[in-house]
């Protein structure tokens, strides 16, 4: 299998995150990135192969595969084990949704913080850091007293993970929600998800970017 991501795309995080816990091995080629506004340049293969031009893109004995939704669920029907969906159909359908709510509701929220890298004085910095904070509040909230967010460890957690990701880089901490941070924890001691972390920060260390924290 090939995948084509970028070296600071959380949602191709997400599917190495998904592919390690599961043991998958890729050929994964970084397409080219604009380090410091963190834009896609483009790339001949994703261009063609997904209408939006965005990464990932998986391809596999000439199947072609975009969105990370998509290719973690062409990962789990070809390898069932270990599973990451519960078995039981209600739990399923409230991981799929949660994995949903991070992909589509926390993830444009906490990427907002972006506008630190403009200017982080700006009324819209600070409407960013605040939205991001509702963020952060939501995932504590979903997490409730569970270790994982659908009750096990599942696509969930990934794609809660990258969201969370987006806005730590910039330095905002989930203070005052210790439950959001005892999972932070636990996810970061998985090698999975401590890899594609140390990756995306051995990048920004390369290109000598210092993301600016908010105030």
């Amino acid at each position: 299998m090939k995948l084509y991501t970028g070296p600071v795309s959380m949602f191709g995080a997400k599917v190495l995150i998904a592919a390690a816990e599961k043991g998958i091995r890729l050929d994964v080629e970084m397409v080219p990135y604009q380090p410091r506004t963190f834009t896609y340049v483009g790339h001949p293969e994703v261009d063609r192969i997904n209408p939006k031009r965005q990464v990932p893109v998986l391809i596999d004995q000439g199947l072609e595969i975009f969105d990370s939704t998509v290719i973690c669920e062409y990962f789990e029907d070809l390898f069932p084990e270990p599973p990451l969906w519960p078995a039981e159909p209600r739990s399923r359908a409230a991981a799929r949704l949660a994995e949903l709510r991070a992909d589509e509701i926390w993830f444009p929220k906490l990427r907002q913080l972006g506008q630190f890298v403009r200017d982080p004085t700006s009324t819209e910095a600070v409407e960013a850091r605040a939205l991001a904070m509702d963020a952060y509040r939501e995932m504590d909230a979903a997490l409730g007293d569970r270790t994982w967010m659908a009750g096990v460890f599942s696509y969930a957690d990934i794609a809660a993970y990258t969201a969370f990701l987006t806005a730590a880089f910039f330095g905002l901490r989930p203070e005052g929600l210790p439950r959001l941070s005892a999972w932070r924890d636990r996810m970061e001691a998985r090698p999975s998800a401590r890899a594609a972390r140390d990756g995306i920060l051995s990048y920004l260390a390369e290109q000598n970017i210092r993301l600016p924290e908010p105030a």
